[in-house]
């Protein structure tokens, strides 16, 4: 019952927090609810959680949504989504190598932010801009399918799709507009898979 109203607890700080910025917010809380209540029972709940915040951002936003890097992300990331399928089958009977992976990422994640806050990289002269530009589209095109590839696995592709999205949209009511409503349509995506396979969640 304690772990219970903890995660409780930990579900409205984090939907504070993601209803304010867009995103984050289940990123920050799997961590936590994986150690209270178990995987089983955090995935689903929280995903349908991000269902219902970004559905209202989106109500209040939706003219602001720049169409074509939605349809670009989306796009990417479920196929991501559909390979952290055969990747979570892998580690069946394995799930706490999983819940390592998703600590490390949050650590990573919080030294390359804290990193950028101090160091801003000068861009690379020596390279012609052609190779450059190519270089970052790669990269960027990679940080989606590893995005969807967590989102698949923890509903927390959040951190990963920001680091893309910084780059390509720079006001922020469009910014929050567009990834609220990126979270609506592959959260729907994760939970109707998770239908189809059982969640095994006894809340839902």
């Amino acid at each position: 019952m304690e772990n219970q109203i903890l995660f409780y607890i930990v579900i409205l700080l984090t939907n504070i927090i993601h209803g304010i910025t867009g995103f984050a917010g289940t990123i920050l809380a799997m961590p936590p609810s994986l150690m209270l209540v178990g995987y089983d029972i955090a995935k689903p709940i929280l995903n349908v959680l991000a269902i219902f915040s970004g559905v209202y951002v989106f109500v209040g936003n939706y003219k602001s949504i720049n169409w074509k890097e939605f349809a670009r992300i989306v796009v990417v990331m479920a196929l991501g989504i559909v390979g952290a399928v055969y990747i979570k089958g892998l580690f069946i009977g394995k799930e706490h190598l999983l819940y390592k992976l998703l600590g490390l990422l949050v650590i990573g994640l919080s030294v390359q932010g804290l990193y950028k806050l101090v160091h801003k990289p000068e861009p690379d002269t020596k390279k012609p801009a052609e190779r450059q530009t190519a270089a970052r589209n790669a990269g960027t095109c990679a940080l989606l399918v590893l995005a969807g590839i967590i989102h698949g696995l923890f509903v927390s592709g959040g951190p990963l799709l920001t680091g893309y999205m910084t780059k390509r949209i720079q006001d922020k009511t469009v910014f929050r507009a567009t990834i609220s409503t990126v979270w609506i349509f592959l959260n729907t995506l994760v939970f109707w898979k998770m239908c189809r396979r059982g969640c095994g969640c006894p809340l839902l």
